[in-house]
């Protein structure tokens, strides 16, 4: 079977274009991953690429862990699918005993506890909070490739409590502490792997010798100190494709640049531009929510459903306040969970964390088991990692006859029962966890043993490849970005949320817009918005958002009192 069976036109055009430049603009839904993926092996099928030679760079490691397992689901292992992190830390530790003849600094585990230290040789009086603040000034500082000097003048008054010339003087106590101590925090792992390669010609021409044909996913969201970076990996070559969806440019905040990539093909004129527009995950409707909003913003796509069947319209619900709006979320939550949905595919997304506490006490109320996205990793639950070295140690010994029973035997021993707990909680959460561990084995192909099964969930914990708990998931927008649920609810569509308060400029309230984009993309089949009228007694508007979608492409729902 070639690579490219099973794709679209459009996918088998982006994916047929083996050298580069290629920039592919590749709309929410539209299969950027499968693309990524069968080009990379559609290269190495014909023999324009070695597995060795290619590097596919992401921004997360669970995308990276994804990408690694479709490769070799592909039968082309061997690939290098990393973060720009990892990538960068690996040719640190690589070469720096080479050019330094010394072990690499270490990588420091809390800057905020070293800011408290930097702070006090200062003389600056900070608290924890304030920390934080400086922190991702300093994030923000190195990500941008701004000297402390220059960042501060471009930022006036960026930490409040803190004057800028204390604003100088702690971050240069701090770069010193860093120093003496040999560490270097999380951004300077980029600088600094740039810094060798700027300065280290040998250095660079043994990293462009190993990787001579480049793939970056999620483009819009590259920062100046990794688009520097690719730059240097990439050195005179033009061997590199890009794909992203402008529209989806969400870290602005933290120094994402979309013009790398509204603009590649002005900085590579040669470059193949391929749009994938045809959308394999929303209903037509949602589509049009999504389009609706986005209409007329620079590098939006016109995504277009490639299943044309009728589908129910996004409702929008208004509430008196945000505790009604999460009773009212809830009872939707219900009614989807009693008409047999599972609850792995119904999510509510919101803008921040403190928004999740209602909804969180409203779905416990009815009983419905929930998870909150970001919390503790599956494979560092207690009592997965217990699970897992049960397994591994039953993998010793002879081979069971039935696979299944064995797993099912196991972990009925550390406690899993047939039937849920009635309570929610730990102990509910607890059971769905080794339950999904059961349904695993039970979807595992035919012929498989324990032995393999529990190196199959080794190489998922390291790939960070979760299974899904049956439980309704909680999610900001910010973290629900390149995950998808059937049933989507998204609240708290006020003014003050969404866009957020303190989203002023035009440009940070293109970015909450883009948020929103977000947030509704996320949805296959059925979406919800709400917003409440009050908030801690407040009184709250509807958001912009609503108005510039439209009750063309949203239905209004009853108002609840």
């Amino acid at each position: 079977m070639s690579a490219l069976d099973g794709l679209d036109e459009q996918q088998v055009e982006a994916a047929s274009v083996l050298r580069g430049p290629v920039c592919v603009l590749a709309g929410a839904g539209t299969g950027k991953t499968r693309v990524i993926t069968h080009r990379i092996a559609h290269g190495v099928d014909t023999g324009a690429y070695s597995p060795g030679h290619v590097m596919a760079v992401t921004f997360t490691a669970k995308a990276a862990g994804e990408m690694r397992g479709r490769l070799r689901a592909l039968g082309v292992p061997g690939v290098s699918a990393r973060t720009f992190h990892s990538a960068a830390l690996a040719q640190l530790n690589f070469f720096w005993p080479q050019v330094a003849g010394d072990s690499a600094p270490t990588i420091a585990d809390n800057k905020v506890r070293i800011l408290g230290q930097a702070a006090d040789a200062a003389r600056v009086r900070a608290d924890t909070a304030t920390l934080r603040d400086i922190a991702g000034f300093i994030e923000w500082r190195k990500i941008t490739m701004r000297g402390i000097d220059e960042a501060v003048r471009l930022r006036p008054r960026a930490v409040p409590g803190v004057s800028d010339d204390a604003l100088v003087s702690l971050q240069h106590s701090y770069e010193r502490l860093k120093d003496d101590r040999r560490q270097m925090d999380f951004e300077d792992v980029l600088l600094a792997c740039a810094g060798m390669l700027e300065s280290e010609p040998r250095v660079a021409a043994a990293v462009r010798e190993q990787y001579r044909h480049f793939t970056v996913d999620e483009y819009q969201d590259v920062s100046p100190v990794q688009q520097r970076l690719l730059e240097l990996w990439v050195g005179r070559r033009s061997d590199l494709c890009v794909v992203g969806d402008a529209s989806q440019t969400v870290y602005s905040f933290a120094g994402a640049d979309p013009r790398y990539l509204l603009e590649f093909d002005q900085r590579h004129p040669d470059a193949a531009l391929v749009r994938l527009e045809r959308n394999y995950r929303s209903t037509e409707p949602i589509l049009r929510a999504a389009n609706a909003l986005m209409r007329g913003h620079e590098g939006a796509l016109a995504l277009t459903a490639a299943d044309q069947a009728p589908a129910p319209v996004p409702q929008v619900f208004s509430y008196d306040d945000e505790i009604a709006e999460a009773e009212g979320v809830a009872a939707r939550v219900a009614r989807q969970v009693e008409s047999g949905i599972d609850p792995r595919e119904i999510s509510v997304l919101y803008r921040t964390n403190a928004q999740s506490a209602a909804v969180l006490s409203a779905l416990a109320a009815r009983g419905i088991p929930a998870t909150v996205l970001g919390g503790t990793r599956y494979f560092d639950l207690p009592e997965v990692r217990q699970a897992l070295l049960a397994l591994r140690g039953a993998a010793v010994g002879p081979a069971p006859s039935d696979f299944v029973s064995a797993v099912r035997d196991i972990l009925r021993s550390l406690g899993l029962t047939d039937e849920p707990p009635p309570a929610g909680g730990a102990v509910r959460d607890a059971w769905e966890a080794r339950s999904s561990l059961l349904r695993l084995a039970e979807e595992a192909p035919s012929g498989m043993t324990l032995r393999q099964f529990a190196d199959d969930l080794l190489a998922r914990a390291r790939d960070q490849h979760e299974p899904g708990l049956r439980m309704v998931t909680l999610s900001t927008l910010h973290a629900a970005k390149g995950l998808e649920w059937n049933h989507v609810h998204l609240i708290g569509l006020t003014e003050g949320w969404l866009p957020i308060g303190y989203a002023t400029t035009l440009e940070q309230v293109a970015e909450e817009r883009r948020l929103t984009y977000v947030g509704i993309t996320r949805a296959a089949r059925t979406l919800s918005v709400s917003w409440g009228a009050s908030s801690g007694g407040r009184p709250r508007q509807p958001s912009r958002f609503l108005r510039e979608i439209g009750t063309d492409a949203l239905r209004p729902a009853e108002s609840r009192r």
